[in-house]
């Protein structure tokens, strides 16, 4: 099969070295080592932060910059504050279901925006504060404010089968980001 390998005038190392590499490479193992390959480098990458990303996206506000200073190292405490609207009437049920649509529609937001500002939330135990808001006209306004200093905003729109008018906006997510920067735009407001 390897002529050049099996020649017995070749001294007995040079045989043996590549007898070694004939038999090691095998192609039915190339592939599912790329993969793996591949796999555990997506992991290694996944795992570590980027020590130069500093909330680029998210904070980028020099309002914000200077209010609080943003470490590479993300040891800030962040949390998502949740405001529901009391005009509505919802019932508890409603207002917990529109509530997770509000998180995990943040959530699935930063996954494609920012992945390492919602890694930095998930170590911090993803904190998450419920208050209320009177109205649209105030929630309209507290997510003006949430964006003008570069916090991340999502609001729910109802798809109205139960309580509410289809297209009604019933909760509003400011977060996660800094605890004095979310505080700072719904610290006032009544906890629910």
């Amino acid at each position: 099969m390897f002529p050049s390998i099996l020649n017995s005038n070749q001294p007995r190392d040079q045989r043996q070295k590549g007898e070694l590499l004939a038999g090691g490479f095998k192609p039915e193992n190339f592939i599912p080592g790329v993969v793996i390959g591949f796999i555990f480098g997506l992991l290694l990458d996944l795992s570590k932060p980027s020590r130069n990303h500093l909330y680029k996206k998210i904070f980028s506000s020099t309002k914000l910059q200077q209010q609080l200073p943003v470490s590479s190292r993300g040891d800030q405490e962040l949390k998502m504050v949740l405001v529901v609207r009391q005009d509505l009437k919802m019932k508890s049920g409603k207002i917990a279901s529109q509530c997770a649509h509000a998180a995990t529609g943040m959530y699935a937001e930063l996954m494609q925006s920012d992945q390492y500002l919602l890694r930095q939330w998930e170590q911090c135990g993803q904190p998450k504060i419920v208050v209320t808001c009177r109205n649209q006209q105030e929630m309209n306004k507290l997510k003006e404010t949430a964006e003008s200093i570069g916090l991340p905003t999502f609001v729910v729109a109802d798809a109205g089968r139960t309580q509410v008018l289809a297209g009604s906006k019933t909760v509003l997510a400011v977060g996660p980001g800094p605890k004095s920067a979310v505080d700072s735009v719904t610290g006032r407001l009544p906890l629910l």
